[in-house]
C-alpha cells in the first residue's frame, strides 16, 4: 500500500520544486528490501556530511559508489565464494543491494573508505561563490534614472 500526500496546493504556487514532492513521495513508500545495508547518516561539521554503511562480508571490488546529479548510488554484488564445507546456518547477508541517497544541490562525495565491515563515504556541500551572500554598497546617489541624476 502506497501513501500519499496531496501536494496539489503547494505545486500552484511554487515553480521547480517537482523533484521535492518526488522525493517526499519516495520516501513514503515502505519497502522491505531498502532496509539493507543499514546505514547512518551524520553531519560531521557545517558542510560535511558522512554516511556508513555495514557491508560486513563485501570486499572493496564488490561495492560500487556512483554520484549522479543530485543523487548518490552504492551498490554492492557478492561473487560466488568457493565452498570449504556445508553452511549451516547463514545471518551474514550477502544478498546484492542497490542504496539510493538524495543529495541537496552543490553537495559532491570527497572520498570513500572501507574497513572492519563499514564504508564510508564523505560528502561536502561547495556553495558556488555566485550563491554566497555578499555586501552591497551602498553609494550616496541614485539608481535607476535615465541619466543617472536624482529624480526631483
Amino acid at each position: 500500500m502506497r501513501n500519499t500526500i496531496d501536494m496539489t496546493a503547494l505545486g500552484r504556487s511554487t515553480v521547480g520544486f517537482e523533484h521535492l514532492f518526488d522525493m517526499i513521495e519516495d520516501s513514503l513508500e515502505t519497502n522491505p528490501v531498502d532496509s539493507f545495508p543499514p546505514y547512518d547518516i551524520e553531519k560531521v561539521s557545517e558542510d560535511r556530511y558522512r554516511i556508513t554503511l555495514a557491508v560486513a562480508g563485501f570486499s572493496q571490488d564488490e561495492l560500487e559508489i556512483t554520484s549522479e546529479p543530485n543523487r548518490l548510488v552504492v551498490t554492492g554484488r557478492k561473487r560466488p565464494a568457493a565452498k570449504n564445507g556445508d553452511l549451516l546456518y547463514q545471518g551474514i547477508a550477502g544478498r546484492p543491494f542497490a542504496r539510493h541517497f538524495n543529495l541537496a544541490d552543490h553537495v559532491f562525495v570527497r572520498g570513500a573508505g572501507l574497513a572492519h565491515g563499514l564504508l564510508t563515504v564523505d560528502l561536502e556541500r561547495e556553495i558556488p561563490e555566485s550563491m554566497k551572500p555578499r555586501r552591497i554598497e551602498i553609494g550616496s546617489g541614485a539608481i535607476g534614472t535615465a541619466s543617472g541624476k536624482r529624480a526631483a
